[in-house]
């Protein structure tokens, strides 16, 4: 899937808010912007393994694509602040289901394993 698919209007309409959101860490950025504002050094504590250069990345295309909203107050040091626009907490809200159905299939595929393990 490419970002250009998110703006393409000839696409289906999941296909165009999957776009948005596609790539390792995007969903586990909204997950935690759905609790409030961070900096980026925290959601970088929060997530480790995730780059500074991929962090700054993510949260420019997730600001491109309208899913979050960049403060930056005018203090020394600068503080950039990030946090959910309304677009970025309805695409959280509509992927709550989503989310249900992924922890469903984990739980049925660690069931199988015990089963397969038991036998």
């Amino acid at each position: 899937m490419t970002r250009s698919q998110a703006v393409d209007p000839s696409v289906c309409g999941v296909t165009a808010a999957i776009a948005v959101i596609d790539g390792k860490w995007k969903t586990s950025l909204l997950w935690l912007l759905e609790s409030g504002s961070h900096r980026p050094a925290e959601l970088r504590r929060r997530l480790p393994g995730l780059s500074e250069k991929v962090l700054t990345q993510a949260l420019r295309e997730m600001e491109s694509d309208g899913l979050v909203h960049r403060e930056v107050h005018d203090v020394l040091p600068l503080k950039t602040v990030y946090s959910l626009t309304d677009f970025g907490r309805r695409l959280s809200l509509a992927l709550g289901p989503v989310s249900d159905l992924g922890y469903e299939r984990l739980d049925l595929m660690a069931a199988e394993r015990a089963e397969r393990s038991a036998s």
